[in-house]
């Protein structure tokens, strides 16, 4: 089934899929932006904490007044949620503990989900997913992040018979970025404060993307999505280019830079001196995938794979994703196929707060992208272990004791509200995928 041959019949018939979105940032926006332009979807309300910058962000990427008109706008979510013209949801707040309320939400009301907060789905995604499979709705990654597009190319390989050998995106990396802040993110962007400032770009989030936190975070969703590995040690971040997947990306025993076979991982579009990547895929994603027996390796060979020097091990790659441009595939896979475009099923890997520096007791942790924390792939059996505070609870938590530079946070270094719906949804999710 086409989705689009279906959006034509449902254009035909009068009857659109619904569509409500939760957070008209910048990635609701690109979604918004494609909506007239998309027969047979319909937005039919809009939740926004401020529903006048909402209309205006419709005005902004192209809406005409006759269709800003005849939509809703809300400031409470739930409303949305508890509504009956909308059969998809989509959560785009971006914080953790909305986006657990809203998900749950929506699976009480029988609403399908798409979840932009990949903060959430890392914190408690698992556990979310199993309930919305319970209650016979959709729980889903959204297409146009690097998680959904990835999950993609590891369904196709795997579907082709191939084993996955590793999976992940591009990034911009050195081994500095990690201590970034939102005070020093913008010259390693190449621009001025000011700059960023008039073009709305908020310095705590792009600081997220620098310091390595939004990589871990979102190869812990493909990780617990795909059943792949976090590599013991964290992510590597090694240089490589399009031309070098396969090579860089296999074993150690092999002659790469991985820890093990089936690993997620992140390749950096510079080299450990700062100069770029050939051909880097600092926007891209790909997977590694093995040849399972001679025969196959002789015809990457004879296709004009890029494969490594045995020959075996050969990659597919795309080197750019459209973030909410291309979200209406996810929106879609939900309403007409009953699919998700990837959802976790397993709790493999965790993000954790590690100090960007010295940190003292009474000391206020402020999360993702911060001055404080940022966040590190760990495997979840370890950061269960240790009880690693995730980085989606490393906002607003006050510090009991001091923190060295560059060690974990655990919860018990933390003060905090456990009576919480994020920390209570949170064990749920421990105590379902993890044992605990």
């Amino acid at each position: 089934m086409y989705l689009y041959s279906s959006l034509l019949e449902r254009q035909t018939e009068h009857n659109p899929v619904r569509v409500g979105l939760i957070g008209a940032g910048k990635f609701g926006s690109m979604f918004l932006s494609q909506v007239p332009t998309t027969p047979g979807l319909d937005v039919t309300c809009i939740a926004d904490l401020d529903p006048a910058r909402a209309q205006a962000q419709c005005c902004g990427v192209g809406w005409e007044q006759a269709h800003i008109d005849a939509t809703r706008y809300v400031d409470d979510a739930a409303d949305l949620i508890a509504s009956n013209d909308v059969d998809v949801v989509v959560e785009a707040t971006g914080h953790p503990a909305a986006g657990i309320k809203h998900a749950q939400l929506c699976i009480e009301n029988g609403k399908h989900v798409v979840m932009v907060n990949v903060e959430a789905d890392v914190l408690v995604g698992p556990y979310l997913a199993q309930e919305a499979k319970r209650a016979g709705v959709v729980y889903s990654m959204a297409y146009g992040d690097q998680p959904a597009l990835t999950m993609e190319m590891i369904d196709w390989a795997r579907s082709c018979g191939f084993k996955i050998v590793a999976a992940g995106k591009g990034t911009k990396y050195l081994p500095a970025y990690h201590a970034s802040t939102p005070d020093t993110v913008w010259s390693h962007y190449g621009l001025s404060a000011e700059k960023a400032a008039a073009a709305g770009m908020r310095s705590q989030m792009f600081n997220s993307f620098l310091d390595g936190t939004k990589s871990g975070i979102e190869m812990a969703a493909i990780a617990n999505a795909a059943d792949l590995r976090a590599p013991e040690s964290g992510l590597a971040f090694p240089p490589c280019g399009a031309d070098e997947l396969a090579n860089v990306l296999r074993p150690k025993s092999e002659g790469g830079a991985l820890e093990f076979s089936g690993q997620v991982e992140v390749v950096s579009s510079l080299d450990r001196s700062g100069g770029p990547v050939a051909r880097d895929l600092r926007w891209g994603v790909y997977c590694v995938f093995e040849a399972p027996n001679n025969y196959t390796a002789d015809c990457f060979s004879q296709y004009g794979m890029n494969t490594d020097q045995s020959g075996r091990y050969s990659a597919m790659y795309k080197p750019f994703h459209l973030i909410g441009l291309e979200l209406n595939i996810s929106i879609l896979s939900a309403a007409l196929r009953g699919q998700a475009t990837g959802s976790p099923v397993c709790f493999n890997a965790d993000v954790v707060s590690v100090a960007k520096r010295d940190l003292v007791a009474g000391e206020m942790l402020d999360g993702e992208g911060g001055y404080t924390v940022w966040g590190r792939l760990m495997p979840a059996t370890d950061s269960v272990a240790m009880e690693a505070l995730p980085i989606g609870l490393a906002t607003e938590a006050k510090l009991k004791r001091p923190v060295k530079q560059g060690d974990v946070v655990t919860c018990s270094d933390v003060e905090a509200d456990r009576s919480q719906q994020v920390w209570e949804v949170r064990e749920k999710m421990l105590a379902a995928f993890a044992g605990v």
